[in-house]
């Protein structure tokens, strides 16, 4: 099987920073993935893909391995990573790319149920999306079929007693 490499959505240019296209452009010509980039830098996946995007921080180590890997002038990354990330602003709600979708999707239809179960086990409060990380799994079962695995972890914290209006 070949090696499939996500490239930049060309349509989104207009909403995300400067190191987007730099960053999407080097990548796919040197053909690497986000897995190998991941590996490189000692993180995870989808926070690699966050850089690539906006929504994360880059380290002034992961800008260092990022220019060495792929081959980008570290000056040039450093003047455009050295801001801070702009959450949230890349797409319209709801999403209107499928896959993402879905994601919200999950979230629309599963999310009081998240809630539930996860006040039963910690009390009233709220995980973290800042404390937080998150990976991609790929599963085969017995009869060939692929499937996502996507963990979310979050800190927990608890909100105290009187105090669940500051929260929100």
């Amino acid at each position: 099987m070949s090696t499939s490499i996500s490239t930049l959505d060309k349509s989104l240019i207009h909403r995300l920073p400067a190191q987007s296209p730099t960053l999407f452009d080097a990548k796919a010509k040197k053909n690497i993935t986000f897995e190998r980039i991941a590996k490189e830098l000692g993180r995870e996946e989808v926070a690699v893909a966050a850089i690539f995007y906006g929504q994360a921080r880059a380290s002034p180590e992961d800008v260092q391995k990022l220019a060495s890997i792929l081959e980008i002038e570290q000056s040039t990354l450093e003047g455009q990573l050295q801001g801070f990330p702009d959450r949230g602003r890349t797409m319209d709600m709801p999403p209107k790319e499928p896959l993402i979708y879905r994601l919200f999707e999950i979230v629309q239809n599963y999310g009081y149920a998240y809630k539930a179960v996860l006040n039963e086990k910690f009390g009233d409060g709220i995980m973290s999306a800042i404390s937080f990380s998150t990976k991609v799994e790929k599963e085969t079962d017995k009869d060939g079929n692929n499937w996502a695995i996507i963990t979310l972890r979050g800190k927990w914290y608890v909100v105290p007693v009187g105090f669940e209006s500051a929260w929100y």
